[in-house]
């Protein structure tokens, strides 16, 4: 697994208004936890962009380093960005030991073209898009390729169908689906409707000289 390093500084003030200050100054207001236990930080939002941009999509072990050469390995479980301009809010990270298994989500990436699709026709239809394990630090996968070339039409890779190598115990139900191999349904022709005119009953018109006979 790649390896990064941040450079970060403790906090000691929180809420809206210190958030804010820090993000004018150049750093985005952060928290370590492990255990029940969490520490506020802060990260220069330049690295933390970086860092986010370059990982997209992997899992990646990270050394935070504070002053006075403090270091604490962490991985990146969340981060809050503005939804109108898209900038850094807020971001989480759990502290992790290299002796100590650890449960993440791992992304699931798919690759190849089917045979289902290629020879068949058939269209390749996605599942799960990340998979949750649990390991040691140092046999956390980036992320977990799933060859789909050789699936054929109606065939299914499962989670259970995966071999992630020793040590690293899949923790999502083994019946999910990862990717299907599904014919395309041709729509049913649409059936003609017959409409029947609703015929209003006539109203029959009773002169004067009826009515007159009618109310005797």
């Amino acid at each position: 697994m790649e390896k990064v390093a941040l450079n970060v500084v403790e906090r000691s003030k929180s809420g809206k208004g210190v958030a804010r200050s820090l993000r004018r100054s150049g750093f985005i207001p952060a928290v370590v936890y492990r255990a029940g236990n969490s520490q506020p930080i802060q990260i220069p939002t330049k690295e933390l962009a970086v860092f986010i941009t370059k990982t997209a999509g992997e899992q990646v072990i990270v050394d935070l380093n504070f002053p006075n050469n403090i270091t604490k390995q962490a991985i990146l479980k969340d981060y809050q960005t503005d939804p109108i301009n898209n900038t850094l809010l807020h971001a989480d990270f759990q502290e992790i030991l290299a002796t100590e298994e650890i449960i993440v989500s791992v992304h699931v990436i798919i690759k190849g073209e089917p045979i289902g699709v290629k020879q068949d026709g058939g269209i390749l239809q996605y599942g799960l898009r990340e998979i949750e394990i649990q390991c040691l630090p140092d046999k956390i996968p980036g992320h977990i390729d799933v060859d789909v070339s050789k699936l054929r039409l109606n065939q299914s890779i499962h989670v259970g169908d995966l071999n992630l190598g020793e040590g690293i115990k899949v923790l999502t139900d083994k019946e999910e689906v990862i990717a299907t191999v599904t014919s395309i349904k041709e729509e049913a022709p649409t059936e003609a409707i017959e409409t029947q005119e609703v015929v209003e009953p006539e109203v029959i018109k009773k002169g004067k000289k009826q009515e007159a006979e009618e109310s005797k």
